[in-house]
Order: C-alpha cells, then structure tokens, then sequence
C-alpha cells in the first residue's frame, strides 16, 4: 500500500505537536507520564513564586507548582495549585510556607503535621505566612550588629583602663623591663655562640657524648649478652648440678640417721643397746687397769733381771684414783 506525501506530512505535523505539548509542560514542571495529586494552599501574598516552581518536604523535591489564581475579585488570597509527583502521605495537619534562597528560587516548603489522616488528591492544607528577605537578612543581622557594638564598648572600656593603669611611672617600669628583657636576650644569645658561648659547647659535648654512647652501643649490647648467656649457663648447668649433689648427699645423711635410730650398723648398735655400752665401758676400765698395773708393776709380766727377784705384790683389781673419768 502506497502512502502519499500529504499523509506522511500530516503524522509528522501531529507527533511534532504532540511533542512540542509534551515539551512545553515538562518545561512548566508537569509531567505527564507519572501519577500525580493535585492539592491547594491558600497564601495572602505569593511574592516571587512562578508556575513550575519546586515544592519541598525536608529539603526533597516532591511536586511543582501548577497555577495560581485570586479566591474572590478583592483578591484577599491566591490559591495556589500544585501536584506530587511521588507517593507521600501528607498528614492533614501539615501547613506550607513560602520560602526564598537569597540568590536562588523561590519553593514552597510543606512542614510534616503528625495526624494519622491523610490529605487526598484535590485537597487543601494551610499556609503560612513567611517573612520576606529582607526581614529573614535583618533578623540575622540585628544581634551581630548587636554583638559588634557591645564588643566595640567592651574595647573601649579596656582601652580606658590600660591608660588609667599605664601611668608615666608604669611606663618607665615597663620599659627597664623590656630593655632588661633585651639584655638577657642578647646574653643568651651570646652563650649559644658556637665558638664562645659556654652553652653552645656544653651541649657540643653533650652531643659528643651521645654520639660515642651511641657508638658503644654495640659492646653495651654484647656485654649484656654475655652476662645473660653467662646467667644462663649457670642457671641451667653447674647450679642445677650442684643442687643434685646436695640433694643426693641430703638422702645419704637421711638414710645414716635412719640406719642408726633402727640400730643398724656399729654406730646404730651403740646408740640403741645399752648392755652393749655397758660392755664397752667395762672392757674399757678393765684394759685401764690392766696397763696401769703394768706401769706399776712391769716386773711381774716381763722378769729380765738377772740378780732381781721376781714382783710379788697383789696385782690391781680396780683403776687407780682419778685415773679414769666417767
């Protein structure tokens, strides 16, 4: 099927219509393509505000503003129409404003009411006067000029009293104390001459200082190995060593003490039998006895005379006096 020439203008004429309408409203702040409610707020005053203008909720663009139009011929209010261009619940309650960026747009802002019941498309809400810019400048302004002037009183009351205060004898006082300020300066300055200055060596030398301590930080170093390896040593070797001799020699007294408290051995008999004491000390005295009766009398055991006569005295039976100690 052949399309003509005329038709083919007519559809191109329509769809660039229909494109410059489409243009021209989302130039305006409409959109056509998304759902959308339309509500109302009555103002007093709408000063600066224009058609396609932002409406605002906590600073997010939620609508614009369609038209606006007088209520009654005395043009008491202007109603101003707008839609949403998002799903938001504004609460009955809620109240909008008229708002202007000093060197921006004008919006309008919807302050959020805390109602359960919600506006519907073609309702209205309240609005509220705002203050116009100048009013929002100089409400800033007044308590900085405020501000400024009481500072500039409080300057004027401490200049006031500075001069009061720095009479001619205290400004003499304060200039010997700055020139001797000067002079313990220039002293200073002098002792951290290089070349003169007795400060300047002594921290030359406390540089000096610090730099051989760094340079024997090494032996310093394998000095306090040494010791630690030494320390080691003893602690894991001969002490330990030692300490297992003692040990070993501790268990050989133990057992001797043991031994002789149950009467074994000779030093064990003698502690624990008496009758074997009682012998011994007898055997003893008798051996005593014995050998002071041959002290006394030799010739009666050994007969080597060849003109004596043979001892006959009784021999000893007991130990001389104080020949034996008990």
């Amino acid at each position: 099927m052949k399309i003509s020439n005329e038709t083919k203008i007519g559809a191109l004429t329509a769809i660039s219509i229909t494109l410059l309408i489409l243009g021209f409203n989302f130039l305006k702040g409409k959109n056509l393509f998304q759902k959308k409610a339309t509500m109302y707020i009555t103002f007093k005053k709408v000063e600066g505000l224009n058609v396609s203008d932002a409406i605002k909720i906590n600073g997010l663009r939620v609508g614009a503003v369609e038209g606006m139009q007088e209520q009654d011929p005395n043009l008491k209010n202007v109603v101003v129409a707008f839609h949403l261009t998002r799903e938001i619940n504004i609460p009955v309650d809620s109240y909008g404003k008229i708002e202007a960026a000093p060197l921006g747009a004008t919006y309008i802002v919807i302050n959020m009411g805390k109602s359960d019941q919600y506006l519907k498309n073609g309702d209205s809400l309240r609005g509220v006067e705002s203050p116009g810019l100048v009013q929002d400048l100089k409400a800033y302004l007044v308590p900085t000029i405020d501000n400024a002037n009481q500072t500039l009183l409080t300057i004027d009351s401490a200049v006031k009293k500075i001069g009061s205060i720095f009479d001619e004898k205290n400004k003499k006082n304060l200039g010997d104390l700055l020139a001797h300020l000067n002079g313990t300066l220039e002293l200073l300055n002098n002792e951290l001459t290089p070349s003169t200055g007795s400060l300047a060596q002594s921290l030359e030398n406390i540089n000096s200082f610090t730099k051989n301590l760094k340079k024997s930080n090494d032996s310093v170093t394998a000095a306090i190995n040494n010791t630690t390896k030494l320390t080691r040593e003893l602690s894991s070797g001969q002490i330990a060593k030692t300490l297992s001799s003692l040990e070993k020699s501790i268990d050989q007294l133990n057992a001797i003490v043991s031994d002789v408290r149950s009467g074994k051995g000779t030093i064990g008999k003698l502690a624990a039998d008496d009758q074997l004491y009682k012998n011994l000390t007898s055997t003893t005295n008798s051996l005593n006895i014995l050998l002071q009766d041959l002290r006394m009398h030799p010739k009666r055991y050994i007969n080597v005379s060849v003109f004596g006569k043979k001892d006959k005295s009784e021999p000893l039976m007991e130990p001389m006096a104080d020949s034996i100690k008990h």
